[in-house]
């Protein structure tokens, strides 16, 4: 490759993992699709399995045999979230021998990193799940544990998907006043009682991943006033700016400017009935900071992360090529 340098990048959330093979140059040799590759969700030894499947898939469809090694592989994934955890999943990795340096990290470094230059930072995922990271000019970071209820965490897909169904399920029987969150559950599980679709998410006749259906039905009852679709979303714009308020104090931005990536299936669909809730927190507490959300495919910072550390460089023709590039090309999809 004419003394360029190949690298592979992963993007890992809970429900889709998005592999790029690129060169130094910026150039995007393949681009696949696939499951999650969670080790919460698969295990620790099987994630790094199938990130191994899926780099061996991405060579093929680069085109790249055994006689082009890999530089790097930056593999950025949902389930790297405690110290411990990335450094048992970087081992693993390195083991593997996938390239001359491998890392394993979380997520939520990919958000951020494709979001903004900005060195005083925040980023929050809001997707099936929770999380957010924060770095300062200064080179310190913050991070939490995001390991759902047990850290404190509340207001992923999963959450605003159970809070449906514990307000519908109360309105149908009494416990609770009436809100149109029984006919989005009747709508979204084709059943005749809310009881019905609870009973059957009990048995295994939905799977549980089927609750996330139920979050754009939340948002649309939340904008049409009903109160209890209502309540739920000012809980999740509380906790998304308690996230943003706990990072900036944590690494002291608050009186200083700072951006806000919003990331993750939710935030990055920007619902109206969220967004406005979240922008008046925001501007009550931080007038200086600018929130943004991810336009661009999370894998790109995956991507960009190696890039930097290939090249020694944070900007320059080869990250504008590669975004330019991840952004007009349609992922393989796999499995």
């Amino acid at each position: 490759m004419n003394g360029l340098r190949a690298f592979i990048a992963i993007d890992g959330g809970n429900s889709k993992t998005d592999v790029v093979a690129a060169t130094t140059d910026g150039e995007l040799a393949a681009f696949v699709r696939a499951g999650t590759s969670s080790p919460h969700r698969l295990g620790y030894r099987e994630s790094i399995d199938f990130l191994g499947k899926l780099i061996e898939t991405a060579r093929a469809e680069a085109g790249w045999g055994s006689g082009t090694p890999l530089a790097r592989v930056d593999a950025l994934i949902a389930g790297a979230d405690l110290p411990v955890e990335v450094e048992r999943l970087t081992a693993d990795a390195r083991s593997r021998d996938w390239a001359e340096g491998a890392q394993v990290d979380n997520d939520t470094l990919a958000v951020l990193r494709a979001g903004t230059d900005d060195r005083n930072a925040v980023a929050v995922i809001c997707g099936a799940g929770m999380n957010g990271v924060g770095r300062n000019e200064e080179g310190e970071w913050f991070r939490i544990p995001a390991l759902g209820p047990t850290t404190g965490d509340w207001g992923g897909g999963e959450d605003l998907g159970d809070a449906v169904l514990y307000a519908a399920s109360r309105a149908e029987d009494g416990r609770g006043p009436a809100t149109a969150l029984v006919d989005a559950v009747l709508d979204h599980y084709g059943t005749e009682t809310v009881a019905e679709a609870s009973i059957g998410l009990h048995f295994g006749d939905f799977e549980r991943d089927t609750v996330h259906g139920l979050v754009p039905y939340l948002f649309a009852a939340a904008e049409a006033g009903d109160a209890c679709a209502d309540a739920v979303v000012e809980r999740q714009a509380d906790e998304v700016a308690a996230m943003i308020r706990a990072a900036a104090n944590r690494l002291g931005m608050a009186e200083r400017p700072f951006t806000v990536v919003g990331g993750g299936g939710i935030l990055r669909a920007a619902p109206q009935a969220l967004q406005r809730r979240l922008d008046v927190r925001l501007a009550r507490t931080y007038p200086a900071v600018r929130y943004t959300t991810l336009d661009r495919p999370p894998v790109l910072g995956a991507a960009w992360t190696a890039l930097d550390a290939l090249t020694g460089e944070v900007s320059g023709p080869a990250h504008r090529r590669l975004d330019a590039a991840i952004a007009a090309a349609e992922p393989v999809r796999i499995g």
